[in-house]
């Protein structure tokens, strides 16, 4: 089977599994309170009103839009802490998804 190729159709990627791993594994950070700071308490009150719409002007967010809204606070914070693992899972979203 040849790779998925995003720009033809999103069919064999699974995008939205893959927003929901990278933000548990972005939680696993955030939540720690030696780790967060200001932007990520606000960007947590943002993934607490994901597929919300009354609570966003009527603009359903998900997990996907907000990983590509700040994937380079997201790729700095893993990069800060070297998780490799969240790293590749953020630049496999970022090829296929973002």
């Amino acid at each position: 089977m040849s790779k998925p190729d995003r720009y033809v159709s999103f069919v064999g990627i699974d995008g939205d599994s893959n927003a929901r791993k990278l933000m548990e594994l972005l939680c696993h950070h955030i939540d720690d309170p030696a780790k967060t700071n200001r932007f990520w308490e606000l960007f947590k009150g943002k993934l607490e009103r994901i597929k919300q719409p009354d609570a966003t002007s009527g603009f359903s967010q998900d997990e996907l839009y907000l990983i590509h809204a700040y994937i380079n606070n997201i790729r700095e914070l893993f990069e800060t802490y070297d998780d490799r693992p969240a790293q590749e899972l953020l630049d496999r979203i970022e090829a296929e998804s973002c």
